[in-house]
């Protein structure tokens, strides 16, 4: 081979780095060994953290449920059950908005190798996501980072979980002040020496904060979650 074949074949090398998916799926190429073992553990990994988003939740459920059965099961037992309720379901959301920040670091890290390393060994035609995917990748394994602010988090658990179950703590309590009770539903929402309007108040101001912080306008960061748009097929 002269000299000037050599440099040629160097830069085509060189050129194609970025592409490191290319005949990938070939009859006569395979999946290099270690991008076949890193993306496995990867996939291992989001799946642990995804089971532990799937943990909070259930336990989230058995709480509220015995809380509601408890509340129910005599006209003596107090309304207030419910709000713990609500405030114990509040601490699971925050739990599990913060694993769901690390679920999203790996799930971030499957998908990018799914956008340019699979997917353009599947069809080179339509070239890679993001030409720079090597190096955003490398300095994500030198600097793991959250890529997710809490606030967007909670939202995505609000609206795949949190806002029903926060709705039935509401409509359970709203039955308990009202149909367990002769007074208005004023007065019987008091506590003590708290007043029912104060109660009621700040309910109202909980629920009308859980509610902006899951629907307001955004931009999402999360990386590849589903959502209604994306799940259109495209028409062609």
């Amino acid at each position: 081979m002269t000299a000037s074949s050599t440099d040629e074949t160097d830069g085509e090398q060189a050129a194609a780095s970025p592409h490191v998916g290319s005949g990938m799926l070939d009859e006569d190429m395979g999946p290099s060994s270690a991008m076949a073992h890193l993306y496995r553990g990867e996939i291992h990994r989001m799946k642990l953290w995804r089971e532990r988003l799937d943990r909070t939740t259930n336990w989230a459920v058995i709480v509220i449920a015995a809380l509601i059965t408890w509340a129910f099961s005599s006209p003596d037992n107090p309304h207030y059950i419910i709000l713990v309720g609500i405030a114990t379901l509040t601490v699971f959301l925050v739990i599990e908005s913060r694993r769901y920040r690390g679920y999203d670091i790996w799930r971030t890290r499957v998908r990018t190798i799914q956008e340019n390393v699979w997917a353009y060994g599947l069809d080179p035609a339509s070239g890679v996501e993001d030409e720079d995917w090597r190096g955003s990748l490398g300095e994500d394994y030198r600097t793991p980072t959250l890529k997710i602010t809490a606030e967007e988090a909670i939202a995505h658990r609000l609206r795949r979980v949190y806002l029903p179950l926060f709705a039935v703590l509401l409509v359970a309590w709203l039955i308990r002040i009202t149909a367990f009770s002769t007074e208005s539903w004023i007065t019987s929402a008091a506590i003590g020496m708290i007043p029912g309007s104060a109660i009621i108040g700040v309910v109202a101001v909980f629920y009308g904060t859980a509610l902006v912080v899951a629907c307001r306008p955004r931009t999402w960061h999360a990386k590849g979650e589903l959502r209604a748009e994306e799940l259109r097929k495209k028409r062609k």
